[in-house]
């Protein structure tokens, strides 16, 4: 029997955002009682919560990421322990267990500090030695279940956009993958005109 994981977080109001980033604005603006129907009005930057960068954040791609192929975001995932690692190498252990043409998930335990300033100051940093890895491989996406892999000047992010890699940051619940010997992840950015967006990630246990 196959079972549902949610790896996203929820979005509301005045949720916690990248240092930098606008203010998420949830707000109901009609009531059923006075309106005779219930509206929410949104207000979000694209990297708010659970989202999926594509090449065009930080590259001279001009491909939004709603023209990007769906089967992008849908795939047999992998899931690598990173926990206790400031900077996360590849290493060759990990070359045997990354699958060609996967969507790699790095569960690092940092969404223990989501809603924190640590969260966004002193998260892992993934290294371009996995980052290499990571293209040698072929993957489809990389997920993180902190905001970044890397900091400015984010040569992590350059590298995997080069290859067409996306990358979905601000993962939660990747410890309930861990000894999973099969599973897909799905997450499918929203339809819209932009370089990243916010996706409803979740794994799939076969």
């Amino acid at each position: 029997m196959e079972k549902l994981i949610d790896l996203s977080y929820i979005i509301e109001d005045n949720m916690p955002v990248y240092p930098g980033d606008s203010v998420t604005s949830l707000k109901q603006v009609k009531v059923l009682q006075e309106d005779f129907y219930n509206n929410y009005r949104l207000d979000i930057s694209m990297h708010s919560g659970t989202h999926i960068d594509s090449p065009m954040h930080l590259t001279e791609s001009k491909e939004y990421i709603c023209e990007m192929p769906l089967e992008t975001f849908i795939g047999k995932g992998c899931i690598i322990d990173v926990r206790s690692q400031p900077i996360i190498r590849g290493k060759p252990a990990y070359k045997k267990s990354i699958k060609e043409n996967s969507i790699v998930l790095l569960y690092t335990g940092w969404d223990e500090e989501y809603g924190k300033n640590s969260y966004y100051d002193n998260h892992p940093i993934v290294d371009i030695s996995l980052g290499k890895l990571l293209i040698e491989k072929n993957i489809k996406m990389l997920g993180i279940d902190m905001p970044s892999p890397d900091k400015y000047p984010f040569e992590t992010h350059k590298l995997l956009f080069k290859s067409n890699i996306c990358i979905m940051e601000n993962l939660r619940n990747l410890d309930k993958l861990l000894g999973v010997p099969s599973f897909e992840v799905i997450a499918f950015p929203l339809k819209m005109r932009a370089d990243s967006s916010m996706a409803r990630a979740i794994a799939r246990v076969l």
